[in-house]
């Protein structure tokens, strides 16, 4: 008699618990379909992943490889410079927080894109300096921004950023992914990176999520 009557209430709360599932699932997905997508290359892709991780509006980011001429490739190879794939970081973010712009804007501001595959003492084609737009209203936006950073006094010499489509990235293995914040006091990490976060928090603390 007991079970006759707690079944139905039973029945009511798996119901309304798979609709509250559902509706979760649903808003996470038309949540997604808000955001968008950037894949950039600045020297050691665990620099670029860093700064904007800190960058309001940023979902995600995370390190990987574009650029060169074989599938899956590893860590190890790519370092050869031999696949001509460039470390990159692929960042998902909400334009509704911040532009397309505005990222391309603290990109060019913290690293070097004057100097031809090199950023400091990591040299070869897999630090170059570069943009992989997703579609044509990014490639017209990247251009428009390289054209003005170049024009400006910002950098001595001439950009040398290549701007090129995406055509494939490929995730770089568990340990490259947010290497920073696991790595503080790796030397990289404290002579490398920390001082472009403290010049990100220099110029750009109103765009920081903490």
């Amino acid at each position: 008699m007991i079970v006759k009557q707690i079944l139905p209430l039973l029945l009511v709360m798996f119901f309304a618990c798979s609709s509250a599932e559902t509706k979760t699932t649903d808003m996470i997905n038309n949540n997604s379909e808000q955001f968008e997508t950037a894949t950039l290359g600045g020297g050691c892709f665990w620099c670029i992943e860093a700064v904007f991780l800190d960058v309001k509006g940023i979902i995600s980011a995370t390190s990987g490889y574009s650029g060169g001429h074989i599938k899956n490739p590893a860590y190890r190879e790519v370092t050869t410079g031999r696949t001509g794939h460039a470390e990159v970081v692929q960042l998902s973010f909400d334009p509704a927080v911040i532009s397309y712009q505005e990222i391309l804007e603290i990109f060019f501001h913290l690293h070097d894109p004057t100097t031809l595959n090199r950023q400091g003492a990591d040299v070869g084609t897999q630090y170059r300096s570069v943009i992989f737009y997703h579609n044509n209203d990014q490639e017209k936006k990247a251009k428009e921004v390289f054209a003005e950073i170049d024009a400006s006094d910002l950098w001595e010499n001439p950009l040398v950023t290549e701007i090129s489509p995406l055509k494939e990235f490929y995730v770089a293995e568990d340990y490259h992914q947010n290497y920073y914040k696991n790595n503080p006091n790796q030397p990289y990490c404290t002579y490398v990176i920390s001082p472009k976060m403290q010049k990100l928090r220099h110029l750009f603390g109103n765009k920081l999520s903490q």
